[in-house]
């Protein structure tokens, strides 16, 4: 097995596109001499010429010294065929994500190199044991999958297959941690740990759209006032449709139609409508010169003197609602609302209609408001029966505070709670099937989806019992599998500690 730490470690890479490129980046920066290789006549040469190029612009921005660009390319070796591999230690493929090409590559590369050279895939979607049984050795194939851009994105998944030497992981996770990345060590299952986690965000997403419940710019608009650097709406948009409807539909199958994991017969539509996204200049926005030309919010009704009366069962959150009103509202401070009042619920895990019937009060006067991120952006949600005066009268009495308000239409969970607590699920189920470890899933998601805070730090936030009611909620309102809660968080809330502590 190779040494992560040898000064004259030599390694190469099949496939001089962007990831392989990436990867060779990285390596010749940390010391090690990389071979380039693709059966493309001349683009390792290009490649390796791109990569100087980079290197180039590093010294002239000072982020890389003469001596060490210049030690960088002397590391770099376009190579014209296979054989050029046979004295690796170690060979990363890159290249097409086709099953049956990346057994033939490996197949190919057997019959050149040493015995104990290892044979790292970076195959984002297939199985590393797939891949592996296909080679005389299997045991020495492993998964080093990596994010793109290569160089910026900090996180690099250490796939361990069903028949690898646990050595190999070893090894990849001390040159990951070389290259300066954060190895993320997880098993061989669908979408790895990042894809696996990313699809709480997307689906559930999804779901409200399907549901009527809001526009895509809306549900953006809330996640991103929930702390996401970007809405689902959005960053299918910035994917591509072609890219991220297929991935839905390859976990949502490989786990054998767990419904946690169920995608939208909305993408598949726009899929086919060639609504891409981006790349396509249209997709849940249109783009003008590459910019999304975003719906404007809707105009804000002026003040009204409708009285309002908002629910006391928690003081706390009636508290941080009327921090937010605008000066010059009228409340109704009655144990109960006087008869033209309209009233404010809070829901957790439950809808508008719910919180409405609960407590007694008229549904054609109550709208509910997300309580768990009042923070921000707010969620004011009407019943199917509220009518416009009321809907208008809490509307201007938030927003004329000089507060973001989305108003949505009914919905169990509203939009932030229901997300989130997806995504918080499928992080805790993940962990509970010993994918990875609890802090490195957190790593993973938050270095490779870029969200706020890891699954289970997410959760540890509202707090595993908040989140296990929101998904009670959800389950009893839908009676859908989908919302069932991983038995990781049901123990972690019951035992009122932190969903990052693991087994012991």
């Amino acid at each position: 097995m190779f040494d992560p730490d040898n000064q004259q470690l030599v390694i190469g890479v099949v496939g001089a596109g962007l990831m392989g490129r990436g990867i060779a980046q990285i390596a010749a920066q940390a010391g090690i001499d990389v071979h380039l290789f693709d059966t493309r006549a001349g683009a390792a040469d290009d490649a390796v010429a791109a990569i100087t190029a980079t290197f180039d612009t590093l010294r002239a921005k000072g982020r890389l010294d003469a001596a060490a660009r210049d030690a960088a390319v002397g590391h770099l070796h376009p190579a014209t065929a296979l054989a050029d591999l046979a004295g690796c230690a170690l060979v990363v493929e890159a290249i097409v994500e086709h099953l049956d090409a990346k057994r033939g590559l490996f197949r190919d590369l057997e019959s050149v190199v040493a015995d104990d050279c290892v044979l790292a895939t970076n195959t984002s979607s297939l199985s590393v044991t797939a891949i592996a049984s296909a080679c005389r050795l299997p045991g020495r194939v492993g998964g080093f999958h990596f994010f793109s851009p290569v160089p910026l994105m900090k996180v690099v998944e250490v796939i361990d297959s069903a028949v690898g030497d646990a050595r190999v992981g070893d090894a990849l996770t001390g040159l990951a941690r070389r290259l300066g990345h954060r190895p993320v060590r997880a098993s061989d299952t669908p979408g790895f740990v990042v894809n696996h986690a990313g699809r709480g965000l997307l689906t559930e997403g999804l779901r409200v759209l399907g549901e009527g419940i809001a526009q895509p710019a809306d549900v953006d608009r809330i996640l991103r006032g929930a702390g996401f650097r970007m809405g689902p709406f959005e960053l299918m948009d910035m994917i591509g449709l072609d890219v991220s409807h297929p991935v839905m539909e390859s976990i949502h199958d490989q786990y054998y139609q767990e419904p946690r994991y169920r995608p939208s017969p909305i993408t598949r539509q726009r899929l086919a409508g060639g609504l891409l996204g981006r790349k396509s200049g249209r997709g849940f926005y249109t783009y003008t010169d590459g910019k999304a030309d975003t719906p404007p919010s809707a105009p804000l009704p002026a003040l009204t003197s409708t009285p309002l009366w908002v629910d006391g069962a928690d003081p706390a959150r009636r508290g941080a609602l009327l921090e937010r009103l605008a000066p010059g509202v009228v409340l109704d401070e009655g144990a109960r609302p006087g008869p033209d009042s309209a009233c404010v619920v809070f829901p957790v895990g439950g809808d508008a209609t719910g919180a409405a019937l609960d407590a007694g009060l008229d549904p054609c006067r109550t709208l509910a408001v997300d309580p768990l991120f009042m923070d921000g952006h707010l969620t004011l949600m009407t019943t199917p029966v509220t009518a416009p005066r009321f809907r208008d009268a809490v509307w201007a009495a938030l927003g004329h505070s000089g507060a973001a308000v989305s108003v949505i239409h009914d919905s169990a969970g509203c939009v932030a709670q229901r997300v989130v607590a997806m995504i918080v699920n499928i992080g805790c189920d993940i962990a509970q099937q010993r994918i990875a470890t609890p802090a490195d899933i957190d790593a993973a998601v938050t270095l490779g989806l870029g969200y706020p805070l890891g699954p289970l730090a997410l959760g540890d936030r509202l707090g595993a019992a908040t989140v296990l009611a929101i998904l009670d909620g959800l389950h009893a309102f839908y009676r859908d599998p989908r919302y069932r809660p991983s038995p990781w968080l049901v123990r972690r809330a019951r035992l009122g500690v932190s969903l990052l502590t693991p087994e012991s």
